[in-house]
């Protein structure tokens, strides 16, 4: 246990860590200059409860580390990780000349794999841990679609994840997670009991959103757990379907003050998961590309949105692949323009110089796609695009350079960096709401575009982030586990294990 809060000074709390979801079938391979770092005041404003005039100032100094976030993709190369990781502990050790730390935010996701490592955030965490020390407590903010091995689980104090899917209460879990540890400390009550179980279960986020039930139901029970007296947090996470390592299924933790109340609920959750696990289904309808955008012509819903699954960039998909694009001008009515479509996202930093070299209004003959996943597929072959340059931009803050190419009724916008699409803001001049059809590279649809599709289908594509997971090829994941093993099993021993360190 903790010893109690410091008398006649404010808690010193630090604040960092290291966040990206990387798949380990996509071709990409994540760099330091693919993170955005922050540090000092830049690192304290990412979150509002450290401000100088709130709540939390008479109590707290925060002490801001080093932060570290990247768009998903494929694995991070081991001299990035290894470079972020020292540093992050450098300034841990350093810290402490100042007077201990009491505690650590630590902002991470859960589904980081590094090449050559099996349990990447299980080594940072042995790497923090060891940095900060054995007294001070350290709470983890974290992704659902992060996972939990017990190497990590056991290095921790207090661990909570978003409890929606889209994940519109991120920034709510980082509070919770700050405030827990405050609660803590000040109370010098220490380390909770954790109950920590895994399910074998992986499923894909797409159907495990909390739009629909099961995943509704089973996440709208953790706020009551959470208010049982004896209880602090409780948490269920997914795991991530898109990497092939022990480590990834689903798991549950509870931490609380009663251990016998933290093994109970525990349980409870865990096994309603793994009896419900035949009912999560894909959040919106799905098909092939080719039987979504047949779908999509024919509906005289405008604007009709269609999810390029497989190469979705914000789950770790390499965001280059050309496969759709190609089924969409295969369409007579899409290649002639009486229907017309835009394509944003597609990485292809050659293709867009061509672009800017040709300049506004030329025509172009590019080949579009497979800027890193050539080789890996048919579907990464790249594709032959003749069409007009109708749209420039330069310096984009996440795509840098692109370019808007219209070829029949498609138009596609290429960028020279992997960028998503999820808001209105995010396509620049060119409205999505005056397309018929609009293809985005994404799983489900994030708000904005939710609200903005009058229709949607979510297609079912190859790529690096396939949601047929039986084709992906995992071969070092646990087994028996659900999906991959899809006849009855045994049902498993679902014993929550109570953590001590």
């Amino acid at each position: 246990m903790a010893p109690p809060a410091p008398q006649g000074r404010r808690l010193r709390i630090g604040i960092g860590g290291m966040s990206i979801e990387s798949s380990t079938f996509c071709p990409h391979r994540t760099t330091y200059d693919d993170f955005r770092i922050t540090r000092g005041a830049e690192l304290l404003d990412r979150y509002t409860w450290t401000a100088a005039d709130g709540d939390l100032a008479e109590r707290v100094a925060w002490v801001p580390l080093v932060h570290a976030v990247s768009l998903p993709g494929g694995p991070v190369e081991r001299d990035t990780y290894d470079r972020i990781k020292d540093e992050l502990t450098d300034r841990l050790r350093r810290a402490h000349q100042d007077g201990p730390l009491d505690g650590l935010v630590y902002d991470i996701h859960g589904a980081m794999s590094v090449v050559g490592m099996e349990d990447a955030e299980g080594d940072l965490t042995d790497a923090v841990r060891e940095a900060i020390g054995p007294d001070a407590l350290i709470s983890a903010a974290m992704d659902p679609h992060g996972n939990v091995s017990r190497r990590f689980a056991d290095r921790l104090d207090l661990l909570t994840a978003h409890r929606l899917a889209p994940h519109e209460d991120a920034w709510e879990t980082r509070e919770r997670a700050a405030r827990k540890l405050v609660e803590r400390l000040v109370s010098g009550k220490g380390r909770p009991h954790v109950a920590w179980v895994q399910i074998p279960v992986l499923l894909p986020g797409e159907k495990t959103s909390t739009r629909l039930e099961p995943a509704k139901s089973l996440y709208g029970r953790l706020a009551a757990v959470e208010a049982l007296d004896g209880v602090v947090d409780a948490a269920v996470w997914v795991g991530y379907a898109w990497a092939d390592e022990p480590r990834c299924r689903a798991a549950v933790v509870v931490t609380a003050d009663d251990p016998v109340l933290a093994v109970e609920q525990a349980r409870s959750l865990a096994r309603e998961y793994w009896e419900v696990r035949r009912d999560f289904v894909f959040v919106g309808p799905t098909g092939t590309a080719d039987a979504c955008i047949a779908e999509a012509v024919a509906s005289p819903a405008r604007p009709f949105l269609i999810s390029d699954s497989g190469d979705n960039p914000t789950a770790g998909g390499a965001g280059d692949l050309a496969y759709v694009l190609g089924r969409l001008l295969a369409h007579e009515e899409l290649a002639s323009g009486r229907v017309t479509a835009l394509h944003p996202g597609i990485t292809d930093p050659a293709a867009v110089a061509e672009c800017f070299t040709a300049g506004l209004g030329a025509t172009v003959r590019l080949s579009v796609g497979g800027a890193v996943s050539a080789g890996t597929g048919e579907h990464a072959a790249p594709y032959a695009l003749t069409g007009e340059v109708v749209a420039l931009r330069r310096d984009d803050e996440v795509g840098g350079d692109l370019a808007a190419v219209r070829s029949g009724g498609v138009t596609v916008v290429l960028v020279s960096r992997r960028k998503p699409f999820h808001t209105r803001a995010d396509f620049g001049e060119l409205d999505p709401r005056g397309y018929d059809l609009v293809v985005v590279k994404i799983g489900y649809l994030e708000p904005e575009l939710y609200e903005m599709a009058a229709d949607w289908r979510l297609a079912l594509t190859p790529g690096g982030v396939d949601q047929d997971l039986l084709r992906l090829g995992h071969h070092r994941i646990e087994r028996p586990l659900y999906p991959f093993d899809d006849a009855e099993f045994d049902t498993p021993d679902l014993t929550p294990r109570l953590l001590t360190r």
